[in-house]
């Protein structure tokens, strides 16, 4: 459905493999994989991705603890075919490649929607014989071009108004409702492999716009029309899980169709505190339960996975931290929310934690810049000071925010006289430039 946040001028190649504390848990990298967790339940548990993001602590983050990924943006109409004709399919190749690497799904995100369509198409005049062909000619293309790569599609996406009436939109504007019965036999024609779903939003519990799409769904088995599944796509509000979810999930079971969660966020009024944070771990946990309690709801999948590539905070304002995992890529509760679930037995962070975590934003051939960001939830600092051990000779040569000392592989780094302080909810960063040769392994930091 929604936009993945791409506009970051770096792509970090090295990032958080830590957030450690000197009373610290088990590291993160010793949890169960939400992946792993998941297939032992019979769930596919997955995230959305960017493309050209699949690299350092995001890559390995994707490829690890996810069992299917989903392009945030790199397949809908107007990233494919910008121009009449014209094809960039780089992105979406490289998710694939991706996913096929490292043992995942796919799921297809979307062939037909009334946004992120090309503009040549929005602006275009055609009649109703043309949007057919436009409709089977973008199925066949797209479709068959990853033909037995992908496991599912979202074909149609979001259909309906909140009162269970047809959107207005350029295909049902044309072609009536028959557009979703078109487009799904298109598509199963493309890829007979492919479980084909109708994708939706405010569509988790029993309501109007459900409703309206299981009526749907109903009709189009009795006709014949192949349709697989139904993606509820939960962007959720924390502490409004609907209470009707798992009957809801349940009944389109009952309808002889597999349900997948499919963009899963749960946004807060900002700032964060460890009261919202448990309040969402809760809601996560809720929505990944029924998800595991009806045998047919077969993946659940998180729009983004940190809060820093999430849509939520542009669209939102005065809301974020939607999900599973912070701005450095440090697990938040919801991600063990989401563990309990799938009866993990994954350690959280302590109550009244403050952590540091370790990135390194750019690197050259023989330096590079790294960064520390100290992060309180529950717990407050006055002063601070986090230590490391490099691994492969790195020297710091200059650091802004702090002091840094190094004596042989041994760093330590203190507040300055302005941002000793770290309040409860806050954080504060330091950076520095350094040298390396060879390799420049990250180390694991502590705070005190």
């Amino acid at each position: 459905m929604r936009s993945l946040r791409t506009g970051l001028s770096l792509t970090p190649l090295l990032a958080v493999l830590g957030a450690l504390l000197c009373t610290a848990p088990a590291a993160h990298a010793a949890d169960t994989p939400l992946r792993d967790l998941g297939a032992a339940k019979g769930k596919v548990i997955g995230t959305a991705v960017t493309g050209s993001k699949l690299t350092g602590t995001y890559g390995d983050l994707a490829g690890a603890q996810f069992g299917s990924l989903t392009p945030g943006n790199a397949m809908k109409w107007g990233s494919v075919e910008p121009a009449r004709g014209s094809f960039d399919w780089a992105e979406a190749d490289r998710i694939v490649n991706f996913a096929e690497a490292h043992g995942q799904q796919v799921r297809g995100h979307t062939l037909v929607w009334h946004s992120q369509n090309p503009s040549w198409l929005t602006n275009g005049t055609w009649t109703p014989a043309q949007l057919s062909t436009l409709l089977d000619d973008h199925i066949a293309t797209e479709v068959g071009r990853y033909k037995g790569r992908l496991a599912a599609w979202d074909v149609v996406n979001e259909p309906f108004n909140e009162d269970g009436t047809y959107r207005s939109t350029l295909w049902y504007n044309g072609l009536g409702s028959g557009y979703i019965a078109q487009a799904l036999t298109a598509a199963r024609a493309a890829d007979p492999a492919a479980k084909l779903y109708i994708n939706d939003y405010n569509v988790e519990g029993v309501n109007a716009k459900s409703t309206a799409l299981y009526n749907l769904v109903k009709s189009l088995k009795e006709q014949g029309v192949p349709i697989d599944g139904v993606g509820l796509q939960a962007h959720l509000v924390l502490g409004q899980v609907p209470a009707t979810l798992q009957q809801n999930i349940q009944r389109f079971a009952d309808l002889g169709v597999d349900v997948a969660i499919t963009e899963l966020d749960i946004r807060m009024a900002l700032p964060a505190d460890s009261a919202k944070l448990a309040q969402q771990k809760a809601d996560y946990k809720a929505v990944t339960a029924a998800c595991v309690a009806v045998a047919r709801c077969v993946n659940l999948t998180v729009w983004g996975f940190a809060d820093s590539d999430s849509w939520v905070d542009s669209t939102f304002p005065g809301y974020g931290a939607a999900t599973p995992y912070d701005a450095n890529y440090a697990p938040k509760p919801a991600y063990y929310g989401i563990a309990e679930a799938l009866g993990g037995t994954t350690t959280p962070p302590p109550t009244g934690a403050c952590t540091a975590t370790y990135s390194v934003p750019s690197q050259w051939n023989t330096g590079f810049t790294g960064n520390v960001t100290i992060s309180c939830s529950g717990a407050s600092l006055s002063s601070w000071k986090v230590t490391w051990t490099y691994g492969a000779g790195q020297q710091i040569t200059q650091a802004w925010n702090a002091t840094c000392t190094q004596s042989g592989a041994a760093v330590s780094c203190v507040n300055a006289s302005y941002n000793g302080s770290v309040p409860d909810g806050g954080s504060v960063s330091f950076g520095f430039n350094a040298s390396w040769s060879g390799s420049n392994p990250l180390p694991t930091v502590t705070v005190s």
